[in-house]
């Protein structure tokens, strides 16, 4: 092979290799291009308060994302209000009961002692539920009228309140975390209301500050019962229990739009 021949030959061969070096150093860096998108993204999608989820994500009939939006959320702020009742005891569960009163129908009458609230149907009958009343020194009686209703209230702690629990927040703002619940009936020009509450727990407990409260789910049934102007009559804490008799007739909850069957 002459000189030149080998020249040219080394000459191609050089830049073949070099050909080669430049289109693998294309590939690493691509690579290392996706690479640094896939973790910006997901540093991102961390940032904004969501996890990134790949396209390939196979999803499951038990997945809380196939969740339908109407079952996990029903209520206009995302709660997703649960069968709260099932977490009662069976005392307090809402429920029909037979119960005579002089009260018209249409009547909250609150049973302080006995921790109930009565919503008095007529005939003889009345729609029962547990509640959470005031805690020792902070029970009252008396009869008052609901002069407001309010769905998802803000609550703001009265000075008194916070007096005695200065840690108190000033102002919240109505939600599922809000100590008053998904809603509540506003008394006279009182302080105290009717109702929800974030902690079912309590409920059949001497707890409030006088207020009266109930699980969400039974102060939304309740709330969607009564209007403004409607009579409530508090019993005294040392008021004998009104007597609760069997119903003798087969009255179906169903017909009440009230969720349990159990008759009292």
């Amino acid at each position: 092979m002459t000189k030149s021949a080998t020249l040219l030959y080394r000459t191609t061969d050089s830049c073949s290799q070099q050909k080669r070096r430049g289109a693998k150093a294309a590939l690493f860096v691509g690579a290392a291009l996706l690479i640094s998108a896939a973790f910006t993204g997901a540093a991102s999608a961390q940032t904004l308060g969501y996890a990134a989820t790949p396209d390939s994500r196979i999803f499951s009939a038990d997945d809380p994302a196939m969740v339908a939006p109407d079952q996990a959320a029903p209520d206009d702020r995302g709660a997703g209000v649960a069968d709260e009742d099932t977490l009662l005891p069976d005392r307090l569960r809402r429920t029909v009961v037979a119960y005579d009163s002089t009260q018209p129908p249409g009547t909250i009458v609150i049973d302080t002692a006995h921790t109930y609230l009565y919503y008095i149907l007529g005939g003889g009958r009345a729609l029962r539920y547990g509640v959470g009343v005031g805690r020792e020194g902070f029970t009252w009686a008396g009869t008052q009228t609901i002069t407001r209703k309010a769905e998802w209230p803000d609550w703001h702690p009265p000075a008194e309140m916070i007096a005695r629990q200065p840690y108190l927040p000033r102002f919240m703002a109505g939600g599922p975390g809000n100590p008053l619940g998904a809603r509540a009936m506003y008394l006279g020009s009182t302080e105290y209301r009717i109702h929800g509450t974030n902690d079912p727990t309590t409920i059949g407990k001497f707890v409030s500050s006088g207020c009266i409260r109930l699980t969400n789910e039974d102060v939304e049934d309740l709330f969607s019962r009564v209007n403004v102007g409607t009579r409530v009559v508090v019993l005294p804490k040392t008021a004998p229990r009104q007597i609760e008799a069997r119903s003798s007739s087969s009255h179906r909850m169903s017909r009440l739009n009230v969720s349990t069957t159990a008759i009292d």
